[in-house]
C-alpha cells in the first residue's frame, strides 16, 4: 500500500523506527507538537493537511494522533479513508494500549508524563507562526519567566509565569516512558532532573511501539483502530471505543 502519515512530532523518533520497518510505502509528515496546546482548535490545521493529501493516490491517510483533547474530533475523510488509533492521548499510544494506560493512571494519580519526544521537541518559549497563535495565545504557557518579564514587565511577567505553571502544583510524580529510541538515555536523565527540581517522585516505565507499528503496517483491527470511510467524520464517544466514524 501507499500511505500518507500525518503525525505529531512527539512521535518523531518512534515513527522513524516503525516506518523504516513497514512493508508499505509511507510518506511521513510531522506537525509541530505545539498544535496540541490549541486543544480542539488544532482541528482546522490537521484538516488542512488531510485535504492536501486527499486525492494524491494514497490508499489511506494515517493519523499519528489520539483523540487529543477532542482535537481530532470532527476531522473529515475526503476521497481517502482515514485511520487513527483508539486512544485518548499520546501517553496511551506510547504505552501500547489504552487499557494499560488506564490501569497505570488509576494507580498513579497526580503524575506528569514525559517521553523522548516531550523532552526533545517541547521548546520553552518557542512560538508557532501566527496561524497557530490563537486560543488566547495558549502557546504562551511554554514561555520562561525571563521571556514573560521581558515582554510584559516584571510584575506582570511574574504573575503570568505563576499562572501558566500553577498546574504543576497538583502533581506529585513524573513518569518517563522508555520507548527504546537512541535518545532515551539522555532524555531520561533530563526527565529525572526535572522531577528532582520539582520535588516529584520519579518513575521509569517501559513503553511499547505496538500501536504505532500496527498503524504503519496496515494492521487496523477494529478493537484498536478507527477506519473512517470517505465522506465520514471522526466523533468522540464516552465508551471504551473512544472514537467512532459518523
Amino acid at each position: 500500500m501507499r500511505l500518507k502519515l500525518i503525525s505529531c512530532e512527539v512521535f518523531t523518533r518512534e515513527m522513524d523506527h516503525v516506518v523504516a520497518r513497514s512493508p508499505h510505502a509511507i510518506e511521513p509528515e510531522m506537525l509541530h507538537m505545539g498544535l496540541h496546546d490549541l486543544g480542539a482548535s488544532m482541528r482546522p490545521h490537521l484538516q488542512e493537511r488531510i485535504d492536501a493529501a486527499d486525492g494524491a493516490g494514497y490508499d489511506a491517510i494515517l493519523l499519528g494522533y489520539a483523540l487529543c483533547g477532542r482535537g481530532t474530533e470532527g476531522l473529515r475523510a475526503g476521497m481517502t479513508k482515514l485511520v487513527l488509533p483508539r486512544a485518548h492521548d499520546c501517553i496511551g499510544l506510547l504505552m501500547g494500549n489504552r487499557q494499560r494506560y488506564q490501569a497505570y493512571f488509576n494507580g498513579h494519580p497526580g503524575v506528569y508524563y514525559r517521553s523522548p519526544g516531550w523532552i526533545e521537541f517541547q521548546t520553552p518559549g518557542q512560538i508557532l507562526d501566527q496561524a497557530y497563535a490563537t486560543a488566547n495565545d495558549k502557546i504562551g504557557d511554554r514561555s520562561s519567566r525571563e521571556e514573560l518579564i521581558a515582554k510584559y514587565g516584571e510584575e506582570n511577567g511574574n504573575y503570568l509565569f505563576e499562572q501558566f505553571n500553577a498546574y504543576r502544583r497538583h502533581y506529585s510524580g513524573l513518569t518517563y516512558i522508555t520507548t527504546g529510541v537512541a535518545s532515551d538515555d539522555s532524555c531520561r536523565g533530563l526527565a529525572r532532573a526535572e522531577a528532582e527540581k520539582e520535588g516529584w517522585v520519579f518513575e521509569d516505565v517501559e513503553g511499547s511501539l505496538t500501536l504505532l507499528e500496527r498503524l504503519v503496517n496496515g494492521e487496523w483491527d477494529a478493537a484498536d483502530f478507527l477506519v473512517v470511510p470517505p465522506g465520514a467524520r471522526v466523533c468522540g464517544t464516552l465508551g471504551d471505543s473512544i472514537v467512532e466514524a459518523v
